[in-house]
């Protein structure tokens, strides 16, 4: 019996925000004080650093659980499976349905039985519950419907990875620049196919490192107003990922029995162009090899970090062809690896 994943579907809004649409924005530093550089120059730091043009939004009417039965539909209708077959649905995601111009998230019901909802399933044997594990959400999911189909708890298996992170950033924070809005899905089955999940690997840190993401005030000190926003302490989150991050992938790998040169694609969080390259150039590193060209397929440029879906939506994309220069063939070795809030990391290796 192998577990395998046999749909993938994606939903990325059509809202596009450019970098240039920043340029009328007020960044000022965490304590309020101005930064030392115009706008224009912020932002072209930022995509020097970041490797992102352009993020996506979704439509003032769509919520989180909205756009993640989008992606749910196409994956249930790419796998050919009957949803009421299903008997799990997992939905990763980390501030449930915050409305348009609204400071409270709704997460009661859970965002997986809003999901359900939506897709119409009457199975009542069928469970939805949600995820909060960071931006590693949605790898974490699939670890865990890997774990009840392996257990004989389940058959098929739905994993979501949506967010709407423009609802929760600051306009006056600079790390707004990253964040975007999108959802990721995927079916896992029960197989006597080759392949699907070899080994999998997760961690959390929380001794010193739990706050590093964490929902703060405006850096706007004038504006008086009971809301939280996600923020992030971006140089302590970049050494931890650099050190922690290709041990756990480098762990996962040898227990998997593959070698280094066996692996065909890291699919890596897309939190950070520059800080996603040194983790795996660290990762071959402890190898004692180059980084092969192309092993690591990026879409950050075009739609910026949406947390738990960059991760499911990067393969959909590859998968479906939609990823210049990049393909996924049946046999190869791939790696899924993430960090995020929490410190959380995880990773699996699959074989496809």
């Amino acid at each position: 019996m192998n577990i395998k994943i046999t749909g993938t579907g994606s939903y990325i809004p059509a809202e596009i925000e450019k970098n240039e649409d920043f340029h009328n924005h007020e960044f000022l530093n965490g304590d309020g004080s101005a930064i030392n550089a115009t706008t224009e120059v912020i932002v072209k730091k930022f995509k020097a650093i970041t490797g992102i043009a352009e993020r996506r939004y979704a439509k003032n009417h769509l919520n989180t659980s909205d756009i993640a039965s989008f992606a749910a539909e196409k994956a249930i209708e790419n796998a050919n499976i009957n949803r009421e077959d299903l008997d799990y649905i997992i939905v990763a995601h980390n501030y449930g349905d915050v409305r348009h111009n609204s400071k409270q998230s709704d997460t009661v019901p859970s965002i997986a039985a809003r999901v359900k909802h939506l897709l119409q399933i009457k199975n009542s044997k069928c469970v939805g519950y949600d995820v909060l594990f960071g931006c590693p959400g949605w790898i974490e999911g699939v670890i865990q419907a890997n774990a009840f189909i392996k257990s004989g708890i389940a058959k098929k298996c739905l994993v979501i990875g949506a967010e709407t992170l423009s609802r929760v950033i600051d306009p006056f924070d600079r790390d707004s620049m990253i964040y975007s809005d999108g959802a990721g899905a995927v079916v896992l089955e029960k197989t006597e196919q080759e392949g699907g999940i070899i080994t999998h690997n997760s961690a959390s840190f929380t001794l010193d490192e739990a706050h590093f993401i964490y929902f703060g005030e405006t850096n706007n000190t004038n504006i008086k107003e009971d809301r939280r926003y996600i923020k992030m302490y971006g140089r302590k989150i970049y050494e931890f990922a650099l050190t922690h991050v290709p041990l756990a992938m480098k762990s996962c790998l040898d227990q998997s029995g593959y070698g280094i040169n066996d692996v065909k694609k890291i699919l890596i969080h897309q939190a950070n162009e520059k800080m996603d390259e040194a983790i795996v150039t660290r990762f071959y590193d402890l190898y004692d090899q180059e980084v092969p060209e192309g092993i690591m397929p990026m879409s950050i440029e075009k739609l910026g970090n949406s947390s738990v879906a960059t991760v499911p939506t990067l393969y959909d994309l590859i998968l479906n062809g939609n990823l210049e220069n990049q393909e996924i063939n049946k046999g190869d070795i791939i790696i899924f690896a993430s960090v995020g809030a929490g410190m959380n990391i995880n990773a699996f290796i699959y074989k496809q």
